[in-house]
Protein backbone atom coordinates (compact mmCIF):
# COMPACT_ATOMS: atom_id res chain seq x y z
CA UNK A 1 0.00 0.00 0.00
CA UNK A 2 2.85 2.43 0.72
CA UNK A 3 3.79 2.57 -2.99
CA UNK A 4 0.46 3.95 -4.18
CA UNK A 5 0.95 7.13 -6.21
CA UNK A 6 4.74 6.79 -6.43
CA UNK A 7 6.36 7.79 -9.72
CA UNK A 8 8.50 4.95 -11.06
CA UNK A 9 10.86 5.01 -14.05
CA UNK A 10 11.98 1.61 -15.32
CA UNK A 11 14.62 1.62 -18.06
CA UNK A 12 14.59 -1.21 -20.57
CA UNK A 13 10.99 -2.06 -19.73
CA UNK A 14 9.58 -3.06 -23.11
CA UNK A 15 10.11 -6.76 -22.34
CA UNK A 16 11.57 -9.31 -19.94
CA UNK A 17 12.48 -8.32 -16.39
CA UNK A 18 11.74 -4.62 -16.96
CA UNK A 19 8.26 -5.37 -18.29
CA UNK A 20 7.51 -7.66 -15.33
CA UNK A 21 8.68 -4.95 -12.92
CA UNK A 22 6.48 -2.36 -14.65
CA UNK A 23 3.40 -4.56 -14.30
CA UNK A 24 4.14 -5.37 -10.65
CA UNK A 25 4.59 -1.71 -9.72
CA UNK A 26 1.47 -0.73 -11.68
CA UNK A 27 -0.50 -3.30 -9.69
CA UNK A 28 0.94 -1.72 -6.53
CA UNK A 29 -0.63 1.61 -7.54
CA UNK A 30 2.41 3.40 -8.96
CA UNK A 31 2.60 5.81 -11.87
CA UNK A 32 4.66 3.95 -14.45
CA UNK A 33 7.21 5.39 -16.88
CA UNK A 34 8.30 2.84 -19.46
CA UNK A 35 11.49 3.11 -21.48
CA UNK A 36 13.23 1.41 -24.39
CA UNK A 37 16.01 2.53 -26.68
CA UNK A 38 15.07 0.94 -30.03
CA UNK A 39 12.27 -1.59 -29.56
CA UNK A 40 9.42 0.87 -30.17
CA UNK A 41 6.95 -1.82 -31.24
CA UNK A 42 7.51 -3.85 -28.06
CA UNK A 43 7.37 -0.68 -25.96
CA UNK A 44 3.97 0.27 -27.38
CA UNK A 45 2.77 -3.30 -26.95
CA UNK A 46 3.76 -3.25 -23.28
CA UNK A 47 2.01 0.08 -22.79
CA UNK A 48 -1.11 -1.34 -24.44
CA UNK A 49 -1.00 -4.42 -22.20
CA UNK A 50 -0.86 -2.18 -19.14
CA UNK A 51 -3.76 -0.14 -20.50
CA UNK A 52 -5.89 -3.25 -21.04
CA UNK A 53 -5.12 -4.27 -17.46
CA UNK A 54 -6.42 -0.89 -16.32
CA UNK A 55 -3.11 0.91 -15.80
CA UNK A 56 -1.99 4.13 -17.46
CA UNK A 57 1.70 4.48 -18.28
CA UNK A 58 4.00 6.97 -19.99
CA UNK A 59 6.34 5.52 -22.63
CA UNK A 60 9.71 7.04 -23.55
CA UNK A 61 11.66 5.78 -26.56
CA UNK A 62 15.09 7.00 -25.48
CA UNK A 63 18.63 5.67 -25.62
CA UNK A 64 19.57 6.02 -21.95
CA UNK A 65 23.24 5.41 -22.76
CA UNK A 66 23.27 8.88 -24.38
CA UNK A 67 23.39 11.55 -21.64
CA UNK A 68 21.82 14.36 -23.65
CA UNK A 69 18.92 12.24 -24.85
CA UNK A 70 18.53 10.90 -21.33
CA UNK A 71 18.36 14.46 -20.01
CA UNK A 72 15.65 15.32 -22.51
CA UNK A 73 13.65 12.33 -21.29
CA UNK A 74 14.02 13.37 -17.65
CA UNK A 75 13.04 16.96 -18.47
CA UNK A 76 9.86 15.69 -20.12
CA UNK A 77 9.08 13.37 -17.22
CA UNK A 78 9.61 16.16 -14.70
CA UNK A 79 7.32 18.48 -16.67
CA UNK A 80 4.57 15.86 -16.46
CA UNK A 81 5.10 14.17 -13.08
CA UNK A 82 7.21 16.65 -11.12
CA UNK A 83 9.63 14.07 -9.77
CA UNK A 84 10.73 10.44 -9.82
CA UNK A 85 10.32 8.56 -6.54
CA UNK A 86 11.78 5.24 -7.66
CA UNK A 87 14.39 4.70 -10.37
CA UNK A 88 14.93 1.17 -11.61
CA UNK A 89 18.01 0.87 -13.82
CA UNK A 90 17.27 -2.25 -15.84
CA UNK A 91 18.44 -1.47 -19.41
CA UNK A 92 21.04 -3.95 -20.57
CA UNK A 93 22.46 -6.04 -23.38
CA UNK A 94 24.63 -9.14 -23.47
CA UNK A 95 27.41 -10.50 -25.67
CA UNK A 96 28.47 -14.13 -25.86
CA UNK A 97 31.93 -14.88 -27.19
CA UNK A 98 35.62 -14.92 -26.43
CA UNK A 99 37.08 -11.59 -25.36
CA UNK A 100 39.82 -11.97 -27.98
CA UNK A 101 37.14 -12.05 -30.68
CA UNK A 102 35.51 -8.82 -29.48
CA UNK A 103 36.12 -5.39 -30.99
CA UNK A 104 36.24 -2.03 -29.20
CA UNK A 105 32.78 -1.33 -30.65
CA UNK A 106 31.49 -4.52 -29.01
CA UNK A 107 32.75 -3.69 -25.54
CA UNK A 108 31.91 0.00 -25.80
CA UNK A 109 28.29 -0.92 -26.52
CA UNK A 110 28.17 -3.15 -23.43
CA UNK A 111 29.75 -0.47 -21.25
CA UNK A 112 27.47 2.25 -22.63
CA UNK A 113 24.18 0.37 -22.35
CA UNK A 114 24.83 -1.60 -19.18
CA UNK A 115 26.81 0.84 -17.06
CA UNK A 116 26.78 4.34 -18.51
CA UNK A 117 22.98 4.22 -18.61
CA UNK A 118 23.01 3.66 -14.84
CA UNK A 119 25.35 6.65 -14.38
CA UNK A 120 23.23 8.84 -16.65
CA UNK A 121 19.86 8.07 -15.09
CA UNK A 122 21.15 8.18 -11.54
CA UNK A 123 22.88 11.51 -12.14
CA UNK A 124 19.69 13.03 -13.56
CA UNK A 125 17.39 11.60 -10.91
CA UNK A 126 19.44 12.63 -7.89
CA UNK A 127 19.05 16.44 -7.74
CA UNK A 128 15.32 16.24 -7.10
CA UNK A 129 15.67 13.21 -4.82
CA UNK A 130 18.32 14.98 -2.74
CA UNK A 131 16.31 18.19 -2.50
CA UNK A 132 13.29 16.19 -1.29
CA UNK A 133 15.42 13.89 0.93
CA UNK A 134 13.51 10.98 -0.51
CA UNK A 135 14.18 8.41 -3.20
CA UNK A 136 14.89 4.81 -4.01
CA UNK A 137 17.23 3.45 -6.68
CA UNK A 138 17.25 -0.21 -7.67
CA UNK A 139 19.87 -1.47 -10.12
CA UNK A 140 19.35 -4.73 -11.97
CA UNK A 141 22.63 -6.61 -11.93
CA UNK A 142 23.76 -10.19 -12.49
CA UNK A 143 25.48 -12.98 -10.60
CA UNK A 144 28.22 -12.74 -13.23
CA UNK A 145 29.09 -9.34 -11.80
CA UNK A 146 30.20 -11.15 -8.66
CA UNK A 147 31.53 -14.42 -10.07
CA UNK A 148 32.49 -13.65 -13.66
CA UNK A 149 31.41 -15.72 -16.64
CA UNK A 150 33.55 -17.27 -19.33
CA UNK A 151 32.70 -15.82 -22.77
CA UNK A 152 30.93 -12.92 -21.05
CA UNK A 153 33.94 -11.09 -19.67
CA UNK A 154 32.93 -7.52 -20.47
CA UNK A 155 29.28 -8.16 -19.59
CA UNK A 156 30.49 -9.47 -16.22
CA UNK A 157 32.68 -6.40 -15.80
CA UNK A 158 29.78 -4.02 -16.42
CA UNK A 159 27.66 -5.79 -13.83
CA UNK A 160 30.55 -5.75 -11.36
CA UNK A 161 30.79 -2.00 -11.93
CA UNK A 162 27.09 -1.65 -11.17
CA UNK A 163 27.56 -3.54 -7.90
CA UNK A 164 30.45 -1.30 -6.81
CA UNK A 165 28.54 1.82 -7.85
CA UNK A 166 25.50 0.63 -5.87
CA UNK A 167 27.51 0.20 -2.67
CA UNK A 168 29.33 3.51 -3.06
CA UNK A 169 26.18 5.52 -3.84
CA UNK A 170 24.35 4.00 -0.88
CA UNK A 171 27.06 5.41 1.40
CA UNK A 172 27.02 8.77 -0.37
CA UNK A 173 23.24 9.14 -0.38
CA UNK A 174 22.36 7.68 3.01
CA UNK A 175 22.41 11.10 4.73
CA UNK A 176 19.87 12.28 2.13
CA UNK A 177 17.59 9.35 3.06
CA UNK A 178 17.94 7.81 -0.40
CA UNK A 179 18.36 4.06 -0.57
CA UNK A 180 20.34 2.28 -3.31
CA UNK A 181 20.32 -1.48 -3.82
CA UNK A 182 20.90 -3.97 -6.63
CA UNK A 183 19.36 -7.28 -7.57
CA UNK A 184 21.91 -9.83 -8.72
CA UNK A 185 19.92 -12.00 -11.11
CA UNK A 186 20.69 -15.58 -11.98
CA UNK A 187 19.53 -17.21 -15.21
CA UNK A 188 16.08 -15.81 -15.97
CA UNK A 189 13.58 -16.77 -18.69
CA UNK A 190 14.04 -13.74 -20.95
CA UNK A 191 14.70 -12.98 -24.59
CA UNK A 192 18.35 -12.33 -23.63
CA UNK A 193 18.68 -15.98 -22.64
CA UNK A 194 16.69 -17.40 -25.55
CA UNK A 195 19.97 -17.89 -27.46
CA UNK A 196 20.79 -21.06 -25.52
CA UNK A 197 20.28 -24.46 -27.16
CA UNK A 198 18.31 -27.16 -25.35
CA UNK A 199 21.61 -28.81 -24.42
CA UNK A 200 22.99 -25.56 -23.00
CA UNK A 201 19.75 -24.96 -21.08
CA UNK A 202 20.03 -28.43 -19.57
CA UNK A 203 23.62 -27.79 -18.44
CA UNK A 204 22.63 -24.48 -16.85
CA UNK A 205 19.59 -26.03 -15.18
CA UNK A 206 21.77 -28.71 -13.61
CA UNK A 207 23.82 -25.95 -11.98
CA UNK A 208 20.75 -24.39 -10.32
CA UNK A 209 19.62 -26.00 -7.06
CA UNK A 210 15.95 -25.25 -7.80
CA UNK A 211 16.44 -27.02 -11.16
CA UNK A 212 14.84 -24.31 -13.32
CA UNK A 213 15.39 -20.85 -14.73
CA UNK A 214 13.95 -17.95 -12.78
CA UNK A 215 10.92 -15.99 -13.93
CA UNK A 216 10.91 -12.22 -14.57
CA UNK A 217 7.97 -11.95 -12.15
CA UNK A 218 10.15 -13.34 -9.36
CA UNK A 219 12.69 -10.57 -9.87
CA UNK A 220 9.84 -8.04 -9.91
CA UNK A 221 8.76 -9.21 -6.45
CA UNK A 222 12.27 -8.60 -5.11
CA UNK A 223 12.20 -5.10 -6.63
CA UNK A 224 8.84 -4.44 -4.95
CA UNK A 225 10.27 -5.47 -1.59
CA UNK A 226 13.27 -3.17 -2.01
CA UNK A 227 10.99 -0.27 -2.95
CA UNK A 228 8.61 -0.68 -0.03
CA UNK A 229 9.02 0.52 3.53
CA UNK A 230 9.36 -3.15 4.52
CA UNK A 231 13.01 -2.80 3.48
CA UNK A 232 13.51 0.67 4.96
CA UNK A 233 16.79 -0.29 6.70
CA UNK A 234 18.26 -2.06 3.67
CA UNK A 235 20.65 -0.09 1.47
CA UNK A 236 23.95 -0.73 -0.28
CA UNK A 237 23.08 -4.41 -0.72
CA UNK A 238 23.43 -6.74 -3.69
CA UNK A 239 20.45 -9.10 -3.31
CA UNK A 240 21.06 -12.39 -5.09
CA UNK A 241 18.12 -14.13 -6.79
CA UNK A 242 19.57 -17.12 -8.62
CA UNK A 243 17.82 -20.24 -7.33
CA UNK A 244 21.08 -21.13 -5.56
CA UNK A 245 23.34 -21.57 -8.56
CA UNK A 246 26.10 -24.01 -7.66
Amino acid sequence: MNLKGKNVLITGSSRGIGKAIALAFAQAGCNIMLNASTSSEELMKTQEELKKAGFFSYACLTDVSDYQRCKEMFDTIYSIYGNIDILINNAGVSHLGLFTDMTPDDWNRLIDVNFKSVLNCTHLALPKMISRKSGNIINISSIWGERGASCEAVYSATKGAINAFTKAMAKELGPSEIRVNAISCGVIETKMNSCFTEEERAVLTDEISLMRFGKPEEIAKVALFLARDDSSFITGQIITADGCMI
